[in-house]
Parts: structure tokens; C-alpha cells; sequence
């Protein structure tokens, strides 16, 4: 609620307090000390209850907001990171020219993983200044960076057609590198009905088409459909799903900059259980362990790390290693060993699926 809209709501709850205290006073119904005491009591019933609508206002801009993981729980070499580590020595160590990493949000725990076998021991912090050798900065700013070539290697879904150009415009090539398999998912308040959506029915809600859940077996309900910011690798992979289909556009506060944000924007709406939203699996099911949202079956096909596995899951897709430009030594060491039997365990322990 706007902060207009909150004075309005003022200035209505004063006004009625001023109106009843009129009619107790016309009917002498309240007098002296009595008066007294029920003005005061309107005047805390107005406060309670303007501070109530402040709060709920407070906590309904929270949502909005980006709620990211802490990366920092994933930082390689800490005493309790969460980054997957193994039992034994990596068959793989690099000790200088260590290639610059970069990536998407929800890769960061997998390359970090990464790092933690092959890299020497050192504090990598995932943000801070560009010279690190380590850090996620989300995928439309590892593209760009890949592109002005301050980093070696980015983890990420693919290029969307933007990112395509602008590398054709700096007379470069991506080099992608297929190291995992993902799903892109949808997911909804745990409360909505609907469990399954084709992919016709995700493109005629994202197009405008469809605007009710009733029209997909819901309740009779707007649909609040969610997006990410252009570039981002969740909005590329909804562009790619609409195979050319003009994306509504979206209201500003609809759009939440980050994957987190994403999922907490759905899933905490108190009665807005209308809303739809989209990510990658892991991020929704391993990264924000969030019970008040659910993923949509696809065509039937609910996303798990079997049906990405025998492509039975529609909406399945490869994560790459990407890299342009002449490939350095180290940079080709790195990338050959995560496609080993070493690398690939890794990418299935941290909770993707590895490639075949």
C-alpha cells in the first residue's frame, strides 16, 4: 500500500471516530469521564489499527524484495561451507594461472564445489572487487563479463539472443561446454489447486492469453504471473519456452531482480495465492527449502532428477562452461576434469544431473 493510500486510511479512520463521538455526544449517550474514555479507546483502536496496516504494508514490501541465498555459506575452503567436497584428492591441481570464474546464482555452490578440489587453499570471496578469482555476479553480468574478457570461464544456462549479439558485436564466439543438466520450472503457492500446466498453458498465461486459474482447473482467481529482468537466466529460459510469442509485459513490483526474490515474492503473499513464478530446480528445491511453494508438473511430468535424466521432463536443458576466445591451458585442464568421473560427481552430489 502506497503511502497515499495509508493517509487516506487515516484520515477515513479519524473522520469515523469523529463521527461516532458526534452521535454519542448528540444522544448524550457519553458524558464527561465517559467521553473521555471512549475517545481514548478510539484513539487506540485507530492506532492498533493503523500500526497493523503499516505492518502488514511493511511486511508485503519485504516480499518484494530480492531474497538471495547467502552465497558466503558456499564459499570454498570455510570450516562449514556447504560446498560439496571430496573424500579424496582431486586428480586435477592447479596451483597457478588459475583460470577467473563467474556465473548464475544458483551455479555458484557447483563451481565453488570445484574450486574446493582443484584450486589451492585460499580465501575466494564470491563478491567484492573484479581481481577476485572467484565470484558470482548472476548471469547477465557474467555474460558481459566474459565478453570484456575479465573472467576465463562463466557457469550458466545459455546466451539469450542479446548476449548472442553483443558477443558477435565484440568479435567474439562463445565456447559452451555442456557439464550438467537442469530443469526450468514453475512453481505456485503450496494452497493452489492446480498441479499441472502444459506448456500451451504456460505460454497462453505469460502471453495474456490466460488470466484466471479457472481456466487451467483453479480457483476463480487472477493469475499474478511473475518475471525476471531482461538477460537474467530465468527470464531467457521463459523466452525460449515462448518459442517467438510476444511475453505480456509485466508490472514493475512483478518483476524481482533475483532467483531468491522470485520465490519468496510467491510463496509469502498472505491470501495472494494466485501467483506463479519460475526458476531452475535446484535453486527452488535445494537453495530455498521452501515448503510454502510447489513445482508444476509439466505435461504430467514433474520435475526430478529422473525425469531430467531420461528427458522425460519437457522443459529439461544442459548448463554450460563457457568461454571465449583462445583457450588458456589451465582454463582447458579445468574444464576437461569437470567432465570426469571426478567432475561429473560432483555436479550429481551438489544436486544437478551430470551428462551422459
Amino acid at each position: 500500500m502506497a503511502a497515499g493510500e495509508r493517509a487516506m486510511h487515516t484520515v477515513i479512520g479519524v473522520s469515523i471516530a469523529l463521527y461516532i463521538l458526534f452521535i454519542l455526544r448528540l444522544f448524550r449517550l457519553a458524558q464527561g469521564k465517559k467521553l473521555a474514555y471512549t475517545a481514548a479507546g478510539l484513539a487506540a483502536a485507530i492506532a492498533v489499527t493503523i500500526g497493523s496496516m503499516a505492518a502488514y504494508d511493511a511486511y508485503i514490501e519485504s516480499i518484494t524484495n530480492s531474497a538471495e541465498v547467502d552465497l558466503t555459506e558456499y564459499e570454498p575452503f570455510q570450516s562449514d561451507t556447504k560446498a560439496v567436497s571430496m573424500s579424496e584428492e582431486a586428480s586435477l591441481h592447479l596451483e597457478d594461472d588459475l583460470p577467473k570464474l563467474d556465473g548464475a546464482t544458483a551455479l555458484y555452490p557447483l563451481y565453488s564445489a570445484f574450486v574446493q578440489a582443484v584450486y589451492p587453499e585460499d580465501d575466494y570471496p564470491h563478491v567484492g572487487n573484479s581481481y577476485h578469482t572467484v565470484m558470482s555476479t548472476k548471469t547477465d553480468n557474467a555474460y558481459r563479463r566474459l565478453i570484456e574478457e575479465e573472467v576465463d570461464i562463466i557457469f550458466t544456462a545459455g546466451p539469450s539472443e542479446r548476449q548472442e549479439l553483443a558477443v558477435e558485436d565484440a568479435g567474439l564466439e562463445f565456447d559452451m561446454t555442456p557439464i550438467g543438466r537442469e530443469a526450468f520450472v514453475f512453481f505456485v503457492n503450496a494452497k493452489n489447486p492446480v498441479d499441472s500446466l502444459t506448456i500451451e498453458e504456460i505460454q497462453d498465461i505469460y502471453s495474456g492469453k490466460i488470466t484466471n486459474w479457472n481456466e487451467v482447473g483453479g480457483k476463480n482467481q487472477e493469475i499474478q504471473a511473475f518475471q525476471r529482468p531482461e538477460d537474467s537466466g530465468s527470464q531467457t529460459g521463459l523466452e525460449k519456452l515462448m518459442y517467438g510469442i510476444p511475453i505480456m509485459e509485466a508490472p514493475g513490483d512483478e518483476i524481482v531482480t533475483g532467483m531468491g526474490g522470485i520465490i519468496k515474492e510467491t510463496s509469502d503473499y498472505q491470501n495472494h495465492g494466485n501467483a506463479i513464478g519460475y526458476s531452475y530446480r535446484f535453486f527452488s528445491t535445494e537453495m530455498v527449502r521452501n515448503g510454502d511453494i510447489k513445482l508444476l508438473a509439466i505435461e504430467d511430468v514433474h520435475p526430478s532428477a529422473e525425469s531430467i535424466r531420461d528427458d522425460s521432463y519437457p522443459l529439461s536443458a544442459e548448463f554450460y562452461a563457457i568461454t571465449v576466445g583462445e583457450q588458456s591451458e589451465n582454463e582447458q585442464k579445468l574444464i576437461d576434469w569437470i567432465l570426469s568421473d571426478e567432475g561429473q560427481w560432483i555436479v550429481e552430489e551438489t544436486g544437478y544431473v551430470s551428462v551422459e
